[in-house]
């Protein structure tokens, strides 16, 4: 093979690479050229169905896509948040998770199928639903430490209604048992709706609900709220304290939303999602939208501040679930 042949060769094949090259930071700066699904881990029309649904409409501006909302409920969301950690990581498969599933079941359950530290890349932590703890009007409390006072002088006669086994509801009690070292008893129900009818007829004490939920039974006087169930008072019901600032310092029973990806999506992929979504949130109909739905926006939206959000709520929920000895299955 004579000199001039093996230079021609060697351009030929340094240009081919190059283009090799050039094609493929082509293809991964069009992310994305087709739907991203958004899975809901949960049946459609609850409150996190419509929160996705939301979000959904105003990310195809951001994405230049539309984005598909799917609901795959079942076992408190581990069904949609496995089949995500399971999922191809291109950016095209993406959980709307909550507490649930991204913090609390991994110790609920003994045979979850995925880890909600390692299986995922996180994007975004779009904010917190507060709970309110409420009372039926006959409870002799009108403040957090009346209602403690009164549960140490009558232990296992107050009860508190949950929307079922494992739920933040349900650990909102434990939690606050657990801290005021009372004894009110768990009657768990089959959602919140059964859970609230049986408060408001009396069969029941208490409850730790979502404000939204909650907030016209209060206005109404059909049930009296005690104290709100997260770190800060809520802009719904500013002058009613946390149960923090009423003796039990730390408590904290929000439930969180966040959106992850499975664990090896790029992480080209990952900022221009969190671009995206924080974006979306920042527009004033999607903040106006949540705002009605009580959402508290997350301050710190970053992708590494969601995984240390995540790590820091399994370390939490799992001590209380073991000490408590709970387990679903």
């Amino acid at each position: 093979m004579t000199q001039p042949l093996i230079h021609r060769i060697a351009r030929l094949g340094a240009a081919m690479l190059l283009g090799a090259g050039l094609l493929a930071g082509t293809a991964q700066a069009e992310y994305p050229d087709r739907p991203v699904t958004l899975i809901v881990p949960f049946p459609p029309g609850g409150p996190t169905d419509a929160m996705a649904r939301r979000l959904a409409e105003g990310l195809k501006a951001e994405l230049g896509q539309t984005v598909l909302v799917e609901n795959r409920g079942g076992a408190g969301g581990n069904i949609g948040a496995e089949y995500v950690s399971r999922a191809k990581g291109d950016g095209y498969t993406l959980l709307f998770g909550t507490s649930g599933p991204l913090a609390i079941n991994v110790s609920l359950y003994r045979n979850q199928g995925y880890d909600p530290r390692a299986s995922f890349a996180p994007i975004v932590r779009i904010g917190h639903l507060p709970n309110i703890l409420v009372v039926h009007p006959s409870v002799q409390a009108n403040n957090v430490q009346e209602l403690i006072a009164y549960a140490k002088a009558h232990p296992d006669q107050l009860s508190y209604a949950s929307s079922g086994n494992g739920a933040s509801s349900h650990l909102a009690g434990v939690l606050f048992n657990r801290m005021a070292d009372t004894r009110i008893l768990h009657v768990p129900y089959k959602g919140t709706g059964p859970a609230l009818n049986d408060l408001l007829g009396g069969q029941v004490s208490m409850s730790f609900t979502d404000i939204l939920t909650a907030l016209p039974l209060v206005q109404s006087g059909r049930l009296r709220a005690l104290g709100l169930a997260s770190a800060d008072r809520s802009s719904a019901l500013p002058e009613l304290p946390t149960i923090a600032e009423q003796g039990l310092p730390g408590y904290d029973v929000s439930v969180f939303f966040g959106i992850v990806a499975p664990k090896d999506t790029p992480p080209a992929v990952v900022d221009k999602l969190n671009r995206a979504f924080v974006a979306t949130l920042d527009s004033p109909a999607v903040r106006d939208t949540l705002a009605k739905q009580g959402i508290v926006p997350a301050t710190d939206r970053t992708p590494a501040a969601l995984g240390q959000f995540i790590d820091a709520e399994v370390d939490k929920w799992g001590k209380v679930i073991r000490d408590a000895n709970i387990k679903i299955d």
